[in-house]
């Protein structure tokens, strides 16, 4: 990761004075929120306050561990080590309206939302490069439907969606109120990710400098994904393809490369959770320190979260390339540290432990070059994909099947860098194999997708085993009319004073 880069994408993300030096916050001294009078009037202001909508990235519980506490209500994972929130929200007990973990998930996102409407209120009166102009408004439209997708997905459904905080209303100063369903949500993320799609350029134009900003193909490809939570197949098959046949993007030859950092811009790459080791404690997601063996076998301060479940394990066909790359079993020879080792753990509570984000632990001496010399902010140089290009594949391969359509082209796309024979007939059961497979472990949301199948009730119904057949979670309830959603923060119910109410049963 070049110097330029940290400075100019990453290093400004906090408004303030010239950068100075590459550390997490830079020695920049924040002066807080921009506003009309003080602000947007030069090509300088421009570029802070679009890189003020960044500014919550770095925090522990954006992408680090954040959204992954939900996921990890799945079955491919556990809770690595024991932790009493974590339970709560894994076993969807009510005391999870307040877990710390999650409770500031819904503010985050909608500081960044307000960041960006800031920026599509504010921008349009700077004279700056009409070019520019419309490269960081589009910014601002991708990013405030992103984290709109993400709120809606998880707080939203057909009884109520997430406040709608426009840039028409962003100004209002009393609360909002929650849209009428998570349709209106849907709806406008749509318009905000098209608008993206035609102010935003391609990734290839990008310089090398711009890498992780927003770009056509994101958006294209976020419009997939959206479709296929509305269930508009036809427009997420339709939105997919824009991706495949003109985003220039492909599947990388091996599947362990998509988890190294020197493809990190690679093929595969759509977007990502931006990360950097650089200065006293690192920038972005601390995702795969999280994931890593707790205490980092002596080495490390790994936080020993998410480990895989026996079922996951055997989810995999023998011969499936996947799943070493994917899952570190006992035996297994791995590189930590710069010394070639055979895992076993004492501390992960299933004997398991992902191997998608190991590669910035494999060398001799990485403190400070991949990984963070902060062990309590484990950032590395791998950035963890939110949404790469097998994941577009396999959305248009469900979309083709929810249309009575063949998916084995795509499918078998999937399959063969696996390393698997190729089927015919692929049927929605071998669609949910292979997306299990190939996005296990990643932000793409296991849970999230076995609620929208309606598979999650029976799926957690059944217990999750350890590596040696022991019971490790217990079969756990969930209520499909309850639990389908997660339950909005309570101090956001309190802070509006009761008009943003709570999710019905939570």
């Amino acid at each position: 990761m070049n110097i330029r880069y940290c400075y100019i994408l990453f290093a400004s993300l906090v408004v303030g004075s010239v950068l100075s030096g590459c550390s997490k916050q830079l020695d920049i001294t924040p002066q807080g929120e921009p506003s009309k009078g003080n602000f947007w009037r030069t090509h300088e202001d421009a570029l802070k306050g679009v890189n003020a909508m960044y500014r919550k990235f770095d925090e522990e519980e954006f992408y680090g561990r954040g959204l992954m506490w939900y996921i990890n209500a799945s079955d491919d994972m556990v809770t690595g080590r024991s932790n009493g929130q974590a339970e709560n929200i894994r076993n969807f007990n009510s005391a999870a309206v307040s877990a710390g973990y999650t409770s500031d998930q819904w503010s985050m996102r909608y500081a960044t939302i307000k960041s960006a409407n800031d920026v599509i209120n504010n921008l349009p009166g700077i004279d700056i490069d009409a070019a520019l102009k419309n490269r960081y408004l589009g910014e601002a439209h991708f990013l405030s439907a992103l984290m709109y997708f993400q709120l809606a997905a998880n707080y939203g459904d057909d009884r109520a969606g997430v406040p709608l905080v426009t840039p028409e209303n962003a100004n209002d100063p009393n609360p909002t109120p929650r849209a009428a369903n998570v349709t209106e949500n849907y709806n406008y993320i749509e318009r905000q990710l098209k608008t993206a799609a035609n102010l935003l350029p391609m990734f290839s134009a990008l310089s090398t400098g711009d890498y992780g900003r927003p770009h056509k193909v994101a958006a294209w490809a976020y419009l997939s994904k959206v479709y296929l939570y509305k269930k508009d197949w036809a427009n997420a098959e339709l939105y997919a393809d824009s991706v495949i046949n003109l985003g220039n993007r492909a599947l990388e030859a091996n599947f362990a490369d998509v988890f190294k950092a020197e493809k990190n811009w690679g093929t595969e790459y759509i977007w990502s959770a931006y990360s950097t080791p650089r200065g006293d404690g690192g920038w972005g997601s601390i995702l795969p320190g999280v994931m890593l063996e707790n205490k980092g076998w002596g080495l490390y301060n790994g936080w020993g979260y998410y480990t895989p479940t026996k079922e996951l394990f055997e989810a995999y066909e023998a011969s499936d390339k996947r799943r070493s790359a994917t899952i570190l079993a006992p035996g297994d020879t791995f590189t930590f540290f710069g010394a070639t080792r055979t895992y076993s753990s004492d501390n992960s509570l299933s004997g398991y432990q992902f191997n998608k984000y190991m590669d910035p632990f494999k060398y001799a001496n990485p403190v400070g070059t991949h990984i963070s010399p902060n062990g309590d902010h484990p950032t590395t140089d791998l950035n963890p994909p939110l949404l790469r290009f097998a994941e577009v594949i396999l959305i248009k391969a469900e979309a083709e099947l929810m249309q009575g359509k063949s998916a084995d082209a795509e499918i078998n796309k999937i399959r063969a860098r696996a390393g698997l024979t190729p089927i015919s007939g692929a049927t929605m059961a071998d669609l949910k194999k292979e997306r299990r497979c190939e996005l296990a472990g990643e932000l793409s949301d296991r849970h999230r997708d076995l609620v929208r199948w309606g598979d999650a009730q029976a799926a957690y119904a059944k217990p999750s085993h350890g590596v040696n057949g022991t019971v490790v979670w217990p079969a756990r309830t969930f209520d499909p009319v309850v639990h389908a959603v997660w339950p909005v923060p309570q101090k956001e119910i309190d802070n509006s004073g009761g008009v943003i109410t709570q999710n019905a049963g939570w």
